[in-house]
């Protein structure tokens, strides 16, 4: 997809949840961060020519800082966020800069996605499409959270977990397989 459909797509993710064109244009900080990260992913994938490559990632890193301090929001340019994405509360949100997150996901406010452990296990989580990521979770460590998995409020995943899974608890748990079909 294009950036400008990854941004059609956002925005239709935010419009199906009842927002408006000037409620999410002017109110929606969640939206200001997936919009930024988008036009600043588009740069550090594209523009190659090092002396425009260099002022365009540093404005785009400026602007990125600034939507950081307004909304609690951090995405860095490099990760990879599919499309669809939708960010339901601001604040507090955190991602690593190797984050690889899949299409049509769904992040509550004060979500870590991060790096973990040692050695060969150190890294960062690959998450797949459909997932819903609940308030106060941290996921984190080389790890990887199939397609249409439910995170619960305040887990901490540091473990593979399945595809249709629910999972809470610190160490998240799996307690069902009805996964996030009701949650996305």
């Amino acid at each position: 997809m294009t950036t400008f459909q990854l941004i059609r797509s956002d925005y239709r993710k935010y419009r199906k949840y009842g927002a408006n064109f000037f409620v999410i244009l002017f109110f929606t900080q969640g939206f200001w961060a997936i919009f930024q990260y988008r036009l600043a992913h588009a740069v550090y994938r594209k523009i190659t020519v090092q002396p425009f490559r260099i002022i365009l990632k540093s404005l785009f890193f400026l602007w990125q800082k600034g939507i950081e301090i307004l909304t609690g929001i951090s995405i860095p340019a490099s990760a990879k966020i599919g499309h669809s994405f939708y960010i339901g509360h601001f604040g507090g949100i955190i991602f690593n800069q190797d984050t690889m997150i899949g299409d049509n996901c769904n992040v509550a406010q004060n979500v870590t996605i991060g790096v973990s452990g040692q050695g060969e296990k150190r890294g960062v989580p690959v998450i797949g499409n459909n997932v819903y990521i609940a308030a106060n979770s941290v996921v984190a460590g080389k790890i990887t959270v199939g397609d249409d998995v439910l995170i619960g409020a305040c887990s901490l995943v540091n473990a593979d977990v399945p595809a249709h899974a629910t999972v809470v608890g610190v160490p998240a748990q799996v307690v069902s397989r009805n996964g996030s079909k009701d949650y996305i």
